[in-house]
């Protein structure tokens, strides 16, 4: 893994900030530089020549001059490929469409028997093809997550106009996230196990079904030698995977990444645990009905699947080839409630700070902010919290933000579900049009905001903010931007 130099880019930005720059803080910045030009010196000369220039310096100016350089010489990143598998679609032209028309996804489970369980609705990638992207053989060994991984990842690089070869090479970087990964292979294995009585199962048990199997697979199939990460947060996972993505493109450290986030938990033990919660909606009919975030008559969120990728690129990078650029992304975070196991903290102290961070790291203000994908599940807590996190830190603007939830049409598909919102962020800052979030019938006086209910929206928007609030407490945000 190599560090390449600023670039021209980076150097335009740096000086850009400059501008408004202290005199001290600007004169320690460009007399660094030039300390960095000076090639016939070995590192460590270089290094006591930038520091005889800070001796006299107070600590404000130091801290202030290392923000800018940080800031003005981080790459920008942005987005030139997408992909998606989804209970409303499997693929980005399908799933967009069905959002937009406020199409549900949500269904009667048929991937097992759902009858003992107060609710028996859910989000499934019906009719799922494997064989549309990977060969049966190989399929077969897979778990479902890693099956949606590959596909995503496919129509992510094709849609970018990457190959798919295998010959992506060491600059191209693969991070995903996921909360359990192929959990469904141990469960299997499990019951087979004990109705067999005895432990003949396959061999591909003890690995198949580990969290890092649907990046690896990713990396595998199309050669991307560069950084392997798996994010595994439960529901931010797919939101953090992004932000991780991209900081590794701001640093230098890869010229593209395939990002994104998936999961396939629809199955006995998670309706049973989260049934036992009581966590998960009971309006089985009609199905289409049952996920109604920010409504007054919520009653809990629907178990779905899938995910989506992102390829993110450098800028230059994505110049150089003429790619098309969706999006930029300009800020992320990540935070924790340190409060509970699987409640939120009461005033969303976690989802406030992980949103004011990631505006930080934009380098916007909350006025900026034109729309948010709310992380919405449709519970009674999540959503009342959220909103109040929402109205904490945007304060009077919260009142014009476009705020929506996706889930309202697919369910919540845990460490994919942030993955698929921030697609849907890219593309309501592509199209200027942002889905509704459908279900809205009776207003809850403490969720007073603007959900864009029940019909679609055409409506400028120029920077988008992406929640994502987990089990576990933990919090991630993305913010993205039109390319300009």
């Amino acid at each position: 893994m190599t560090f390449e130099p600023p670039s021209r880019s980076q150097l335009i930005e740096l000086a850009r900030r400059l501008q408004d720059a202290p005199a001290a803080v600007r004169e320690l910045i460009l007399e660094t530089l030039k300390s960095l030009e000076k090639p016939h010196l070995p590192p460590a000369a270089i290094a006591e020549d930038v520091l005889s220039k800070t001796k006299n310096l107070s600590a404000d100016v130091l801290d202030q001059a290392l923000h800018l350089a940080r800031e003005g010489l981080r790459r920008r990143v942005v987005v030139t490929g997408l992909g998606a598998i989804t209970a409303v679609g499997q693929n980005v032209t399908e799933m967009w469409e069905n959002l937009v028309a406020g199409r549900s996804g949500i269904d009667y489970v048929t991937l097992f028997d759902a009858s003992p369980y107060p609710s028996r609705v859910a989000g499934e990638v019906k009719g799922w093809e494997p064989t549309r992207y990977l060969a049966r053989k190989e399929a077969r060994r897979m778990a479902r997550c890693s099956q949606f991984a590959v596909g995503m990842a496919q129509q992510a690089l094709e849609g970018a106009g990457l190959p798919t070869d295998g010959s992506l090479g060491e600059r191209t970087a693969t991070v995903i996230g996921t909360g359990l990964g192929g959990f469904e292979i141990y469960q299997q294995a499990i019951t087979d196990a004990a109705h067999r009585g005895r432990y003949r199962i396959s061999p591909m048990v003890a690995v198949g079904g580990l969290p890092n199997m649907p990046a690896f697979h990713i990396s595998q199939r199309f050669g991307a030698m560069g950084p392997l990460t798996t994010v595994v947060t439960a529901c931010a996972a797919g939101t953090q995977a992004v932000g991780e993505a991209a900081e590794l493109i701001r640093r230098g450290f890869a010229d593209v990444v395939i990002s994104g986030g998936v999961e396939a938990l629809v199955g006995d033990m998670f309706f049973a645990s989260f049934s036992s919660m009581k966590a998960i909606s009971t309006r089985n009919d009609p199905p289409q009905k049952a996920s109604r975030p920010f409504d007054a008559n919520r009653d809990g969120f629907i178990i779905s699947e899938g995910g989506a990728a992102l390829i993110l690129e450098d800028l230059e990078h994505a110049l150089a080839r003429g790619a098309r650029i969706y999006a930029e992304v300009i800020g992320h975070s990540a935070s924790a409630d340190a409060y509970h196991v699987a409640a939120p903290h009461p005033e969303g102290q976690g989802a406030q700070n992980a949103m004011r961070w990631a505006i930080e790291d934009a380098g916007i203000t909350p006025e900026d902010v034109d729309y948010i994908n709310a992380h919405g599940t449709s519970t009674r807590l999540n959503d009342k919290t959220e909103t109040y996190a929402i109205k904490k830190i945007f304060g009077e603007h919260a009142y014009n933000l476009a705020i929506n939830s996706t889930k309202s049409m697919i369910g919540h598909a845990f460490g994919g579900a942030g993955a698929i919102e921030a697609v849907v962020s890219v593309l309501s800052v592509f199209h200027d049009l942002l889905h509704p979030t459908i279900n809205y019938e009776t207003p809850d006086p403490e969720c007073d905001l603007d959900y864009v209910p029940n019909q679609a929206r055409k409506q400028r928007v120029n920077i988008a903010l992406s929640n994502s609030f987990g089990l576990g407490g933990q919090n991630a945000c993305l913010v993205v931007k039109k390319f300009a």
